[in-house]
């Protein structure tokens, strides 16, 4: 069998792809340390540097290597371009939007924030979105490729429309990010819920490799995430996870919907089906049993359907120490029950998720940009069509 020989444009795509790389990674190199980071020859190097700059990719610094008295050749420093533009992460949450800009070497470039009153409105959260993600371009004439929206939402994985289910606590309405996102944005916006994202940054960043586990969130709203073989799975509508109408262990010992044991407890927000945080903490000692049990209860069903490695604890009353024992302590009581542990992270996970994930795809997106003859033109990736997950 005759084994087809790589042809010269696949080759010099690939040096591109090094080159491109190793410049995000590093900032600014000269073409000798492209070729030892790289192992690609010198020659190849120099002539990938050459037809990323003319692509208007990568620019030459004006920075100098010293030279000259024996010290060899005085070299260029190369980096990329401004032109290769930035990416959008978003969180839509209950106490507001933020929008930060992120640029190809993983750097927060900009940051806005704008507040959102109780209860929310979907035009009120819609404003709130396209005015933070405008001040946070504003002034910067950088091409935005693409965003990434982190909602605490159900999403419709088709759309990224979120959607609206019984007794969700936040929006009181549908809102589409894609929609009001797409006049500012020059490629595709990716959609998903929050605790999604928040699971993601957890496999990202676990120094053991978490490839199968449960991400259940207790905040304002309850959520899971289950990440299988390495992948969240989402479901064939988008909204997989939603753990508020499980049957659960009541206060009293009945049978009830979990989201119920809030209600049965005083622990709810006047008015609305959102979790009092600051209250769930102060009578932590007094109804952590009571907790415990629900929790556990759900955990159970999670474990029986979906088979995790281990269950991760977050949100910002999960992980109170007296309720995160009194879960433990309860579901090993169970007869099927896995490792419990708290999330390691604590500080904006969902973000943090949605910010890699931006990162990711930004750099993605230049790489694809040699390919192309027109760098002004929008961006669209070819499967992306949808704007969300599918």
């Amino acid at each position: 069998m005759t084994i087809a020989k790589p042809s010269l444009e696949l080759l010099r795509t690939l040096t591109d792809e090094h080159v491109l790389r190793e410049l995000m990674r590093a900032r600014r190199l000269t073409r000798a340390d492209l070729a030892a980071r790289s192992g690609l020859s010198k020659p190849t190097v120099g002539e990938s540097v050459r037809r990323l700059t003319e692509a208007g990719l990568v620019v030459d610094t004006g920075e100098r290597t010293p030279g000259g008295r024996g010290r060899g050749r005085v070299g260029s420093y190369y980096a990329l371009a401004d032109t290769v533009g930035t990416a959008l992460a978003i969180s839509i949450a209950p106490d507001g939007v933020v929008v930060e800009r992120v640029g190809a070497h993983g750097d927060v470039l900009g940051r806005t924030r704008h507040d959102i009153s109780r209860p929310a409105r979907a035009e009120q959260v819609a404003d709130a979105l396209r005015t933070a993600a405008a001040q946070a371009h504003e002034g910067t004439g950088e091409a935005i490729r693409l965003a990434v929206v982190s909602a605490a939402d159900p999403v419709e994985r088709a759309s990224g429309r979120l959607v609206r289910l019984p007794d969700a606590p936040f929006l009181l309405g549908e809102l589409d990010p894609v929609e009001v996102l797409t006049p500012q944005v020059a490629g595709p916006v990716i959609v998903d819920n929050d605790v999604n994202w928040a699971a993601q940054a957890e496999r990202d960043t676990d120094p053991t490799g978490l490839g199968d586990f449960a991400y259940v969130f207790l905040g304002e709203g309850l959520g899971c995430a289950i990440v299988s073989d390495g992948e969240v799975r989402r479901g064939h509508s988008g909204v997989a996870g939603e753990i508020a109408h499980l049957l659960t262990t009541g206060p009293h010992g009945q049978a009830t919907r979990f989201i119920d044991v809030f209600a049965d407890l005083d622990l709810r927000r006047a008015g609305t089906t959102a979790i009092d945080i600051d209250r769930v903490r102060q009578l932590a000692a007094v109804n952590r049993q009571a907790l415990g049990r629900a929790v556990s209860g759900v955990l159970a069903a999670i474990v029986a359907l979906t088979d995790p490695r281990l269950v991760l604890i977050g949100g910002p009353w999960g992980s109170h120490p007296a309720i995160l024992d009194a879960i433990t302590t309860a579901f090993t009581q169970m007869p099927r029950h896995v490792e419990v542990r708290p999330a390691r992270l604590t500080k904006e996970p969902s973000l943090a998720g949605a910010r890699a994930e931006a990162l990711d795809r930004l750099r993605s997106a230049i790489i694809a940009l040699p390919q192309r003859t027109d760098l002004s033109a929008t961006l669209r990736f070819p499967d992306q069509q949808d704007h969300g997950f599918g």
